[in-house]
């Protein structure tokens, strides 16, 4: 079966409405546009937002602040998160694992709040200076990848 082999359902296709043959037709003088003002020109109606003259919405609110677009978004991590886990090997698959890390975070950053006495191995996108001296100072890896 191919589209232009489909037949057309009653009722799916309409007759083209002649605009401007006369007052007999049911469509002359204003062509179905009504009377007079904005809507009946063409190209004529009004933007989103707009309300009638009165000050909009929009401008009437404070509007402050910037929100970059190139902004860089990490999921944080403590190291007392981190010495929790069983894990000698910890990357974000093993936190996404444990539901430290939602799985939609791309970039995880471990910051340093916290002891950790085993030496494990973490790769994260950023580590904070005091996370990367207790992990390794546990005798453990810090690994920015």
């Amino acid at each position: 079966m191919k589209l232009h082999t489909l037949p057309a359902i009653e009722g799916s296709t309409h007759r083209h409405k002649r605009l401007g043959c006369g007052p007999g037709s049911g469509h002359g003088k204003t062509s179905g546009r009504g009377n007079k003002g904005m809507l009946a020109r063409s190209g004529g109606g009004n933007r989103p937002g707009f309300e009638g003259g009165q000050m909009p919405l929009y401008r009437k609110l404070p509007h402050r602040g910037f929100k970059s677009l190139d902004k860089t978004v990490f999921a944080v991590v403590n190291i007392e998160q981190i010495a929790k886990l069983d894990a000698t090997e910890i990357n974000r698959d093993v936190l996404v694992a444990a539901g430290i890390v939602r799985a939609k975070d791309a970039l995880v950053k471990v910051l340093g709040v916290g002891e950790i006495s085993k030496a494990v191995t973490v790769t994260a996108a950023k580590f904070s200076a005091s996370a990367k001296a207790k992990i390794e100072a546990a005798g453990g890896k810090a690994i920015e990848a």
